[in-house]
Order: C-alpha cells, then sequence, then structure tokens
C-alpha cells in the first residue's frame, strides 16, 4: 500500500510538473516543432531523475544497472538521433532544388507595374519615426502614461487606401497589469505615415487579449489552448476597417522534410477584444489583412531562390549566378496590400543592385524589376553627402516612379530621430540627388535635376515649353522657402518658381511677356527653366 501511495505521487508529480513545463514554454504537439523534441527529451529525463529517487539509488552503479535508466537513456538517443536524421534530410544540402522552387517570382516591367507615384500612398516615415510620434503621443495622455506604455510592434498596414502604423498599449509593469488587467488595455495608437498624425483610439471595448498578459489571457497561450498543434510565426497587430483590434497569426508549413522550407500555410485571426479565433488558409483569408507573412521569412525565400540557383555546393563555393536581397527592406503600399520591398545584388558584394523584387504579405505573391543601379546604401551615403554638414542620416529608401525613372526616395533624420528633410537619388546615376524640405519640393528639385542632365529625354514626363504675358502672379512662403506662382494670358495651368533656383521672378510683374519650360502637374505645374 505504501509503494502504491508513492508510486501514484511521483506519477502526479510527473504530471504536475510537465504541466508547468507545457504552461510557461508552450511547445506545439507537432513533429516539425523543435520544441516539441526538446518537450519529450526533457519528459523522460523528469520520469528517469523521479525513478531514480523512488528507488533511492546512491550510486552511477546502480544507475547504470538499472534496465529502466538504460532504456530510457536509449530512447533519450533515440529521439536526438531522429531529430539529427530528420533536420539533414530537411536542410538546402540535399534539398537545394526544392528550396529555390519555394517562392514562384515573376519578372515584370518597372514602367508597366509601378505607376507614376502618389504622395498619399507614400509612407514617409520609418519605423523608428514612428515610435518616436508614438511616445510622444502616449506622454501626452496624462491620464493613461502612469499605467500604460506604447508596444514596440508598429505594425504597418493598409487603412482605408492609406499607409499606417498600428500598435497597442501595454501595461507598464508586472503591478499595473495586477491593478488593471480585470478592465483590460483600453486603446492602441494609429500613426498616419504620409501625414505623421498620431492618434490614441479609445476603444468602447477594451484589447483583453494581448502579449502584455500574464495568465490565460497572453495571446500566445490562448492560440495554445485553442490551436495546440500549431506552429505560429512571428504576430502582427492589426485593425480592421472598422478599426476593430486583430492580432493576425500565420501558422508555420513544411514544405521539405521534418524541419525544412518554412513557409505560412494557414492564418489564425484573433479578436484582441474578444478572443474569438478564426481559421483561414492563407488563400482564403480577408483581403484586409495585410501582415499574413512576415517580411523576414520573406526575404528568407527570396534568398534560398537567389542562392540556390546552381545547387548548394555553387553557393558556397563557385557562387555562379547566385544572388541575394540587400541588407534591409522596406514597405509599399500598392494594390491595397503592404509589399516589402528590397534591391537585389550579386553575392559577391559589389555594391550594385541588378533589380529589386516586391513580395506581397498577405498572397506572397513576388514580383522582380530588372534594374540596374546602385545599391540601397550607395544611395544613403550618396544623400547624406549632400547634408554632411548638418549630419542628418538617411533611412532606409523605397523605390519609387518619378517621371518614368526608377527614383530612391528616402527622409534625413537629425540626431534627435526627426525628420528635417526628403531626398530622392536616380538609381542608374546614384550621384544625381535632389533635396528638399518638403516632398513636393524634393520632387520638383529631382525633375529639375533629370532634365537639366539629359536623364528625362524620351519618357512621358519631357518638358514643355510656353510663351506668354504672366496675367497674375502671387507670392507665397512654404517650409520657411519663398515661391512665386505665375498664371499667363488664355492659359490654365499655374507655374511654380522657386526663387532660390530663379532669383530674377523677384523682378517679375503682371504684364511681363516670358518663357517658361515646365513638367506639367495637378494643379501645379514644376518650372524647369524662366527666360524674360
Amino acid at each position: 500500500m505504501k509503494k502504491f501511495k508513492i508510486k501514484a505521487i511521483l506519477t502526479l508529480l510527473v504530471i504536475v510538473l510537465a504541466g508547468l513545463y507545457y504552461y510557461v514554454t508552450l511547445p506545439a504537439i507537432n513533429i516539425h516543432a523543435s520544441g516539441f523534441w526538446g518537450f519529450l527529451i526533457g519528459l523522460v529525463v523528469l520520469v528517469l531523475v523521479l525513478y531514480a529517487v523512488r528507488k533511492r539509488f546512491t550510486s552511477v552503479y546502480e544507475w547504470k544497472e538499472s534496465k529502466v535508466i538504460r532504456s530510457g537513456i536509449t530512447l533519450i538517443l533515440a529521439i536526438v538521433l531522429v531529430y539529427g536524421i530528420g533536420a539533414i534530410l530537411s536542410s538546402p544540402i540535399v534539398n537545394a532544388q526544392k528550396y529555390r522552387n519555394l517562392l514562384n517570382i515573376e519578372e515584370r516591367d518597372f514602367t508597366e507595374d509601378i505607376k507614376p507615384v502618389d504622395y498619399s500612398q507614400i509612407p514617409l516615415l520609418d519605423r523608428d519615426s514612428a515610435a518616436l510620434l508614438g511616445n510622444r503621443k502616449m506622454g501626452s495622455m496624462v491620464d493613461m502614461v502612469s499605467q500604460f506604455e506604447v508596444s514596440e510592434l508598429y505594425s504597418q498596414i493598409n487603412y482605408k487606401g492609406k499607409p499606417v502604423r498600428v500598435t497597442p498599449l501595454v501595461y507598464a509593469s508586472p503591478v499595473k497589469w495586477l491593478t488593471n488587467q480585470s478592465q483590460g488595455i483600453p486603446a492602441y495608437i494609429m500613426i498616419d505615415m504620409t501625414t505623421q498624425d498620431t492618434s490614441l483610439v479609445k476603444l468602447e471595448q477594451p484589447i483583453k487579449y494581448s502579449q502584455a498578459e500574464y495568465l490565460n489571457r497572453n495571446i500566445y497561450r490562448h492560440l495554445r489552448f485553442n490551436y495546440p498543434t500549431y506552429i505560429f510565426d512571428q504576430l502582427s497587430f492589426e485593425i480592421d476597417d472598422d478599426g476593430t483590434p486583430y492580432w493576425v497569426c500565420p501558422v508555420k508549413k513544411f514544405e521539405i522534410g521534418l524541419f525544412g522550407g518554412q513557409t505560412v500555410g494557414r492564418v489564425v485571426l484573433c479578436n484582441a477584444q474578444t478572443g474569438e479565433c478564426q481559421d483561414y488558409a492563407l488563400e482564403d483569408c480577408p483581403t484586409w489583412i495585410d501582415r499574413a507573412n512576415p517580411a523576414d521569412l520573406l526575404i528568407q525565400l527570396y534568398n534560398y531562390h537567389g542562392t540556390l540557383i546552381n545547387g548548394y555546393i555553387n553557393s558556397i563555393f563557385g557562387q555562379k549566378g547566385c544572388l541575394k536581397s540587400t541588407d534591409g527592406y522596406n514597405y509599399l503600399a500598392m494594390e491595397d496590400d503592404v509589399w516589402v520591398y528590397t534591391g537585389v545584388t550579386s553575392v559577391s558584394g559589389d555594391r550594385s543592385n541588378v533589380g529589386f523584387v516586391l513580395m506581397n504579405q498577405r498572397t506572397r505573391e513576388t514580383r522582380y524589376y530588372k534594374v540596374n543601379g546602385a545599391e540601397e546604401m550607395s544611395a544613403m551615403d550618396s544623400a547624406e553627402g549632400q547634408v554632411q554638414n548638418l549630419g542628418y542620416q538617411a533611412t532606409f529608401p523605397i523605390l519609387l516612379n518619378i517621371s518614368n525613372e526608377p527614383t530612391y526616395f528616402m527622409a534625413l533624420k537629425d540626431g534627435a530621430g526627426l525628420v528635417k528633410k526628403y531626398a530622392m537619388v536616380n538609381i542608374q546615376k546614384y550621384q544625381n540627388v535632389a533635396i528638399g524640405d518638403t516632398v513636393s519640393d524634393c520632387e520638383k528639385a529631382y525633375i529639375r535635376l533629370l532634365s537639366s542632365s539629359g536623364i528625362a529625354k524620351g519618357n512621358s514626363a519631357e518638358s514643355q515649353k510656353v510663351t506668354g504675358t504672366i496675367e497674375r502672379i502671387a507670392q507665397s512662403v512654404i517650409e520657411g522657402n519663398s515661391h512665386f506662382y505665375l498664371v499667363l494670358n488664355g492659359k490654365s495651368l499655374i507655374f511654380d518658381v522657386p526663387v532660390q533656383d530663379y532669383l530674377e521672378v523677384v523682378t517679375l510683374k503682371e504684364g511681363d511677356r516670358v518663357t517658361i519650360s515646365y513638367v506639367e502637374g495637378d494643379p501645379v505645374c514644376t518650372v524647369l527653366g524662366l527666360e524674360k
């Protein structure tokens, strides 16, 4: 009877300890998950230790002579062996072609796909600048700042046709969680990436499920208990078209062996307020979802495609024909989706790009554009060189179509991380750099630069020329720079003439006859030349 009680106690102890380990580490019960194999080994070790305690082993000899201990060690070795073999058979070493084919890439034409720029779709801030704005906004909310902080997530999404970053609040400390968790998290922050407008969106129904929770409402624990076999990738925080907060939870799918060829096969959508979950195949997930495929995963898949073109050994030694993504990426809002942008360069590191790729974070659609030119880092150095006296740092650029020219666009930030200027750099001739205090000024300076250097000739944005009498003239100051706006007799066009580029405009008056070279705009034309 006594032995039975001891055995029952030890069995209960094994169950409790295994349960605690599972509750804390949350391994997926799935042979494709590395954590599951570690859980199995830990469970066997725990059983062996408790068995030895029960038998009161006092020497190594007793351990060696025990059949149970020997069987347990054999089982552990067998688990390690299966895991090791599975890892090797799943690796690119023996599956190079399969890894290369994980991503389907379509080669497209730049001028057909990338339309002339619409600045309402262009994010002017990077993540770090967005974080500064978010923290500044939170600091002004005196009723919340003592209890909550801003999460570091800052997911970039499309919301009602505009690129924004959204991030939830989190409890400021475990003590603040203890005093506030019954009410939940009352708001999230949204930053318009085009206007820099920052708002704290207060919710009628608070966020109850998040990464900031410690017990069952922790989003990872909530997902594990609902989907014990799913292996989740990076979670992102998004809002639907009504502003309702959700957690978008990609589910890993392994295409090659036990552990290789990771993609995303399904997406679990969890309502952050109610905890209600919906499970979708990737191709069926709602179109408002923007981040079903993590950017890092997409970059990795492209690198498999580019480096394994001639096999694994060639990717290490000869590297013939091998391409890789450049060191960085950014996001583009296009076709109501978020696309990851990165340049493509040779593995030799010659600091030049052979093209670039756009990868859809919802569908994994990948487009390749063959555009030779400077690597992003070279373009960033070129832009920083124009303002080296100010010490500004360039953000990682995004690719735009300016006058049918592939153009790097980036913000220039001061030491405090605040955006001070903008830069446009021609990809093929990266010494051609235009700087402006506003995006509009930067674009106009860039178009004038293209015209004066002869780059813009032959494209649809080629300059036009008009001669006429000034009917109206008006002056304005924009971001500290003086501009004159001219309207000619019989013309509906408005011509923007910056004083810093055309000082002679200050001598003009109504009735003067002028000849203007320009690129037509809506509603204001960019002036490329002015003659009296």
